[in-house]
């Protein structure tokens, strides 16, 4: 092996490392704007919302190091794979954390407010989408085709909840109209947690064209 491919490889791993990373990052924000939800703690959830800075930031430092990458070595086949789906893979752990950060907006939206409703399927949603997108890291790290395949699967789970959660709140804003501007909120909430399952399954199916060359197509 050459210097110049050892550097290269050392390189790659690096970044590889470092998408895990900013994914644990984005993890921790997730579970922390539900937790501020559920107590209403507005302190923890103004940290979440300052800590996108911190995955704003790694994004653009992945970013500019694939593009460095890109330029300075010219990679093809596998190579160029790898840097391809460390773009697109960053950029969608990047709105997962402005999802965290828009659930903890809305903890300061609601305040001191009761809650209309103890949280059920809310708590649960997070739950299976916070697994999904550690599974979808660990698929990244191993190159687990099966794993991957079983986040994918996962996401029609948290649609059937986000659909459960809507129609729920519906019948309480259509029966006490005090009720719709909370209600609304955590429809937003829901509608969030939706979107990213279905940034962590976006990145499952790239840890899939990684390892095979194949795109999934949505049915």
């Amino acid at each position: 092996m050459t210097v110049v491919r050892q550097n290269f490889d050392q390189d790659l791993e690096a970044l590889r490392q470092d998408l895990v990373r900013m994914g644990e990052i984005v993890q921790v924000s997730i579970k922390d704007a539900v937790d501020a939800l559920a107590k209403r703690d507005k302190d923890l959830a103004r940290r979440v919302m300052e800590g996108d800075d911190v995955i704003d930031r790694m994004q653009v430092e992945i970013e500019d190091r694939c593009i460095s990458l890109i330029a300075r070595q010219q990679p093809v086949a596998t190579d160029l794979r790898i840097l391809g789906t460390g773009l697109k893979i960053t950029t969608d752990l990047e709105r997962i954390g402005d999802h965290a950060f828009d659930i903890a907006k809305i903890v300061l939206l609601i305040g001191d407010e009761p809650l209309i409703k103890p949280l059920v399927d809310i708590p649960r949603m997070a739950e299976i989408s916070q697994q999904m997108l550690k599974d979808s890291l660990q698929a990244y790290l191993k190159l687990d085709i099966e794993l991957a395949e079983q986040v994918c699967r996962a996401d029609d789970r948290v649609d059937e909840l986000y659909h459960q959660v809507f129609r729920e709140l519906l019948t309480y804003m259509l029966e006490d109209a005090k009720k719709i501007k909370q209600a609304t909120q955590l429809i937003f909430v829901a509608r969030y947690l939706e979107r990213i399952a279905d940034h962590s399954t976006n990145v499952a199916e790239w840890v899939i064209y990684l390892a095979t060359g194949e795109r999934l197509r949505k049915k």
